[in-house]
């Protein structure tokens, strides 16, 4: 395999900040530069993305960080996915003729999480002010970025349908009937000021830091911030993907009680590797329960480019991901057989399965107890809930579909060790309108409930949805390394195939970035209209034909992707000798990594 690499994966001792987007990258490593530490630096990149990639992630979205301390040595899951309403009831939405949650509009809003998560973050492991990490965002929102051709189109495409339905978009997107030519000046004056007001309440309260940064979280969520999303949600009847119009059923209460929290992560061991992810609220577990198929195989043994390489890991995604439908869902509600579906024995189990020809059935294991939950899903996979021929919302390839939303990504390491992996996203400029005055949409995390009873995922008051938002960290013998992608339910395939080339093969962290990449489409959907789509799969063309054809000859439905269009990932890395290392994907040519 050649050394050569698109960019040179950066190398230094100092700090590295990896995102999805350049300007975010070199805002997060200029706070390293002025003092702050790795939880100042991704505050700082999060916001900054919120602006330069509003059609990927917002403020009222969501997040989900894994932080490392260096002062304690401790590694830790920061959850900023917000809940359902306390009146999401699957009887309140079918009672509106619904079989599915709607991708977009007001019915698909859970309580907004990501910017209360920041705020955590900041307050509890950063250094700096709120004034010191919000600026360069209000900045950028203030006086204007550079907006990238994929806003530019997205805007494009979606104007006439802003403009007829959701006006107070068209006004923040499209201002003066226009959407912005790519790589125009753009600006967002309303959002800079709600930054702005917002640190200023920080700047103006009694006490210290910490106090000063709990009272923007106050005002965010009871203050003028909730007051102008419940001004106009009492009134707003709006046009969703379900092509009806309906209002929302988030109150100002949902918004007051909830709080961002910490949890213990979900490990697995693999190949001396201790691999950390998030529980199963989210699709996290999902990469674990593969590592745990393939820890049976000897991958090492394969071509990381090769039909066998390619095929043995989808069959795995296929066994693990009919797991996550059937089982996954917030652990606060229902009981999840993690302990199970993580075990040496049933991991054992499940790749035994794999022969030598693609299947085309959803196999969900059968635990002991919970067989109901299996059968509910192949259930599920052969339903149809009568939404055949409208748009799907999946943010999935939102390079190659600009109406959808995505996600973005950043990885963080400082000098004294300090990590953050984190994956934003949600309240996209395609999820809902714009707040007036606010400058930024609401969420529509909700559409990953089901409207199906007695199922970990089905829709209820105050759980937490299964959300595909999934940052992954991992450690060996003093290295800890940090990494994640936007991508929907690709999301922990792209992470899995690019761990396992990294872990087994050697690649560095940029040769992984470019080596091709694959995905497959087989199990149903997290995203609205829930599609299944059995033996389909999805390859770049840098494999070649003769993988290609092997693929196909061995059952595999292959779509071709065009060149440099799957995946989006970052990783940082930092050796036991305190050496890091950074690496981002050249793909759609926004992701940077910075660093010395």
């Amino acid at each position: 395999m050649s050394d050569f690499t698109t960019r040179p994966e950066i190398r230094g001792t100092f700090g590295v900040v990896t995102s999805t987007h350049w300007l975010a990258s070199s805002v997060g490593f200029g706070i390293l530069e002025k003092g702050g530490n790795a939880f100042d630096a991704a505050v700082a990149t999060a916001f900054v993305l919120q602006i330069v990639e509003p059609h990927l992630n917002g403020p009222a979205g969501d997040m989900p960080a894994i932080l490392h301390s260096a002062e304690t040595g401790e590694t830790t899951v920061l959850c900023a996915q917000g809940v359902s309403p306390a009146a999401a009831t699957i009887a309140a939405y079918i009672e509106q003729g619904l079989t599915l949650v709607p991708g977009s509009g007001l019915l698909a809003t859970v309580v907004p999480g990501a910017f209360d998560g920041w705020l955590m973050m900041l307050r509890d492991h950063g250094t700096m002010s709120l004034r010191e990490v919000l600026q360069p965002a209000i900045d950028y929102a203030r006086d204007g970025h550079p907006v990238l051709p994929r806003v530019a189109a997205t805007i494009a495409d979606l104007r006439e349908f802003f403009e007829a339905e959701w006006p107070t978009s068209a006004a923040v997107w499209a201002p003066g009937g226009e959407a912005p030519e790519p790589n125009a000046l753009f600006k967002n004056p309303d959002l800079a000021r709600t930054y702005d007001k917002l640190a200023s309440v920080a700047e103006t309260a009694e006490g210290d830091r910490i106090a000063q940064i709990d009272a923007a979280r106050a005002e965010w969520r009871e203050g003028f911030v909730a007051e102008a999303i419940f001004d106009y949600l009492k009134d707003a009847n709006v046009m969703d993907v379900s092509e009806e119009k309906h209002s929302a059923i988030l109150a100002p209460s949902d918004m007051a009680a909830w709080r961002a929290t910490y949890e213990e992560t979900l490990t697995l061991n693999y190949h001396g590797w201790t691999v950390h992810k998030t529980h199963a609220w989210s699709q996290g577990p999902v990469m674990l329960q593969a590592l745990s198929i393939l820890k049976n195989i000897d991958l090492g043994a394969m071509d990381p480019n090769g039909a066998d390489f390619v095929h043995t890991v989808i069959e795995a995604m296929k066994l693990a991901y009919a797991d996550r439908e059937a089982y996954y869902g917030d652990p606060d509600f229902s009981e999840i057989p993690m302990d199970h579906l993580l075990s040496d024995a049933y991991g054992a189990e499940r790749a035994r399965m794999i022969g030598d020809s693609a299947s085309t059935e959803q196999r969900p294991g059968r635990v002991p107890g919970f067989e109901h939950l299996a059968d509910a899903y192949v259930a599920r996979s052969k339903q149809d809930f009568g939404v055949s021929g409208v748009a799907a919302q999946e943010p999935t390839m939102a390079h190659l579909t600009e109406k959808r939303g995505d996600t973005v990504h950043l990885d963080v390491i400082d000098r004294w060790g300090n990590m953050v992996a984190a994956t934003p996203s949600g309240g996209w400029l395609q999820s809902n309108p714009v707040i007036p005055g606010l400058g930024f949409p609401l969420n529509s995390r909700a559409q990953m409930f089901w409207l199906i009873d007695g199922l970990p995922s089905s829709l209820a008051p105050k759980r937490r949805p299964r959300t595909t938002l999934t940052p992954s960290f991992a450690e060996k013998d003093g290295a800890r390394l940090a990494f994640g992608t936007p991508g929907g339910d690709q999301q922990d395939q792209w992470n899995l195939i690019w761990f396992l080339r990294f872990v087994h093969h050697g690649l560095g962290l940029q040769q992984g970035m470019d080596a091709p990449l694959f995905h497959t489409m087989h199990f149903q959907g997290s995203f609205f209209p829930r599609e299944v789509k059995p033996g389909e799969m999805m390859m770049e063309p840098a494999f070649g034909d003769d993988v290609i054809d092997a693929l196909r000859a061995r059952g595999h439905v292959v779509t071709v992707s065009e060149p440099w269009a799957v995946g989006r990932m970052t990783a940082a890395l930092r050796e036991a000798d305190g050496m890091l290392r950074a690496a981002a994907t050249p793909r759609l040519m926004q992701a940077y990594a910075v660093g010395r």
